[in-house]
This record gives structure tokens, sequence and C-alpha cells, in this order.
């Protein structure tokens, strides 16, 4: 499907006013915290949105590529939630004032998205040119689904460790003592300095992109359309630090999410590596049609879901039965 270039400025436009509005709404008047009935509110309308944006895609090009797009968004929001573990730490560890978190995952968002772009980009002119990087991908999704595991069985998976840009900023620039309001420059007896806030954007967007390493090839083994790729990474993280708000404690409790994002990366990658060979001319190698991917997708989320939510009420009452009584 050849997007016109008209649908692409009226996409791009469209997220960037809802963000706007986002933005000068929940941003207006004094910093305060993000409730969890305003998260609520903003989750519901972006899943709403992606939701319209989906049934639109079908209305004028098919099931197909509205199918494509729901699985996309799907896997893509899946990821997301893994994401906010390590957007949890990272706001622990740098202590920031839950006043001014949602304006960090704001704009770490917006960079993540911006240089995701690229990533799009440079992935569909690769994928294009080079059929065997179809391979690649699939092994590398396949590698990623059992470092997941293997690092959830060895508990450390929410370690973050800061990177080589994260590490220059540090190194490169003076930085205050504490948070000064939500400034990301001050200057303090004539000399320019940067405050934490501008660090750990910058740890939450570049973090963010490491995830992109993760998901875009992810997302390419559903679909191989520009539009449809950018489109569903866009409406996964325009509602994702809602998203880390309305899941607060929850994030804890969801155990086995983990185990069944490694399951959906390790079948997109043997999708991948299925659909290259039978288009490579091997019979024996099977087609994977988007709606059973959905279908996986979507249920292997559930399931997982629901299992973590009942293991962790059944560790609560034991907890409470194993406690001692008070005379």
């Amino acid at each position: 499907m050849s997007v016109p270039v008209w649908a692409w400025i009226a996409v791009i436009g469209g997220l960037l006013v809802v963000l706007a509005v986002d933005l000068w709404i929940v941003d207006r008047g004094e910093a305060r915290e993000f409730s969890m009935r305003q998260a609520g509110y903003w989750v519901t309308f972006y899943v709403a949105l992606a939701v319209a944006f989906g049934v639109m895609l079908w209305i004028t090009t098919g099931a197909g590529k509205a199918g494509e797009f729901f699985a996309g968004y799907i896997t893509e929001y899946s990821l997301s939630v893994d994401n906010l573990f390590i957007f949890f730490i990272i706001m622990s560890r740098f202590a920031v004032p839950k006043a001014y978190q949602h304006k960090v995952l704001l704009v770490g968002i917006l960079l993540a998205l911006v240089m995701r772009g690229i990533f799009i980009a440079l992935g569909a002119a690769a994928l294009e040119r080079f059929s065997w990087l179809f391979y690649v991908f699939g092994a590398f999704l396949i590698y990623t689904a059992y470092n997941i595991v293997r690092h959830h069985l060895k508990g450390d998976e929410e370690d973050f460790s800061e990177n080589v840009l994260l590490r220059w900023v540090r190194r490169a620039f003076p930085t205050t003592e504490g948070y000064v309001g939500s400034k990301v420059t001050v200057k303090i007896d004539g000399k320019r300095m940067v405050t934490p806030m501008l660090i750990v954007m910058i740890a939450i967007g570049s973090t963010d992109l490491l995830f992109a390493l993760d998901s875009i090839p992810a997302i390419f083994g559903l679909t191989t359309d520009p539009f449809v790729v950018f489109t569903a990474n866009a409406f996964a993280l325009m509602g994702l630090r809602q998203l880390y708000f309305l899941l607060g404690g929850l994030l804890q409790r969801l155990v086995y999410i983990s185990y069944g994002l490694a399951f959906i990366l390790g079948f997109i990658g043997v999708k991948l590596i299925s659909e290259a060979l039978h288009t490579s001319g091997v019979s024996w190698a099977p087609e994977i049609p988007i709606w059973l991917s959905l279908t996986v997708i979507g249920s292997t989320m559930v399931i997982t879901t629901v299992a973590s939510l009942v293991k962790a009420r059944v560790d609560a009452r034991r907890s409470e039965e194993s406690s001692p009584t008070r005379g």
C-alpha cells in the first residue's frame, strides 16, 4: 500500500496537535501530581483513538492493513508495559519529584518517537533492499526472547545501567546538586548548569530508544508497511506516560508479563523466518496469517496478565495466613 504524502502529514500533524493539547491541559498552572483518575481518562482516550484509527484503516484500506495495525499496536503496547518497569527504576534512582514525573516521561517519549521514526525509515529501506535481513531480525527476536526468560529467572531483568550517552552528558556538563523546579538548565553565579531533570529525561529517552531494538524488528515481523509500523509505534507511545501512573504499584504484580512478551517475540521471530523461507520457495514453510498473529498476541497478554494478578492475590493471601496473629 502506497500511502500519499498528505496522509503522512495529516497523521503526524494530528498526533502533534493531540500531544500539544495533552501537554497544555496537564502542565498548565502549578506543577502537581498526576492522579489515578486523570491517568485513567487519558489512557482510555488514547486507546479509543488508536481503535478509531484502526477502524478508519479498515474502512479505507481493508481488513488486512487494519489487522496489521492492531497486531502491531498490541505488540508495541505490550512491550511498552514491560518498559515501564525500567522507567519506574529510573524515576526512583534519580529521585524525581512526583509532580514532575509526567513531564519527564513526555519529553523522553517525544525524543523516542523522533528516533524511532528514523529507525523505521532506515529499517523499511534496508528490508526492501536486503531481504536476507528478515532472517537476521527473526534470529534476533528469538535470541531476545531467550534472554528475557533467562534474565527473569535470574532475577536481574530490572537492572538499569547508565548508557554511553548518559555518561557523556554527566561528564560534559556541570550538574546542579538537586532539582530546580522543572527547569533543565539554570544559571548559577554566571555559569550555565544542567539539572538532574535533563539527565533523567535523557535517561528515559535513550533507554526507550534501546527498547526500539526489540520492538522495531518485532513489528516488521507483522507488517513491512512503514505507515502501519510508524502509526502503531506512535499510538503505543502516546499513552505510555499515563499508563505509567495508572498501573502504579500494579507493575510489581505483573510477574509473568516477561514470559508473555518473550513468547510473543519468539513467535514473531519464528514467523519472520518461516515467511522468509516461504518467499524463497521453501514449500514446507508456512505463511502465518495476520489474524492468527493477532489472536496469539492478544491471548498471550490476557493470559499472562490474569495469571500474574491471580498469583499476586494468592501470595498476598498466603502472606496474611502465615503472619503471626496478635493477642
